[in-house]
């Protein structure tokens, strides 16, 4: 039985979007379980690429995220399921952000979608692959 459910996503992953928050809140709510949706932005802060942004870009790129990925929740799930939802952006690299974030909210279920791999996915490993290796908890994969 999950007592918080953990919700990873990609908000430029279109396809699979809307099917992953809804299989997060459908595992949710059969345990009545705490749900979580996260995503994560990349971190630009430190490298020489952060001297072609804004001074504040990070703060504003985490306050459009926030607010699309509460919408996003919204349209998958409805207004009064999404009020209900903590609503999390992270910044680094995106498997650690979520098996970080999972840890920090004492997680039980991990809830990722998967697309078809790429070439490269192969070669270097999707996040929800290394997710599943790395995790201390059920991760379940929507496809």
């Amino acid at each position: 039985m999950s007592k918080s459910v953990l919700c990873a996503v990609d908000l430029g992953n279109a396809e699979i979007l809307n099917k992953v928050i809804v299989q997060a809140a459908t595992l949710a709510g059969q345990d009545g379980a705490q749900l979580d949706v996260v995503t994560v932005l990349p971190d630009f802060g430190e490298s020489w690429v952060s001297g072609f942004f804004e001074e504040h870009h990070h703060e504003k790129a985490v306050k459009e995220t926030a607010a699309r990925l509460r919408e996003v929740c919204e349209q998958a799930v409805g207004n009064e399921r999404n009020a209900k939802i903590r609503h999390l952006v992270a910044t680094g690299t995106a498997y650690q952000e979520i098996l970080k974030t999972a840890k920090a909210a004492g997680s039980d279920l991990i809830v990722i979608g998967a697309h078809k791999p790429d070439l490269q996915d192969y070669l270097l490993g999707p996040n929800a692959a290394r997710v599943v290796r790395h995790s201390t908890c059920s991760v379940f994969v929507v496809r």
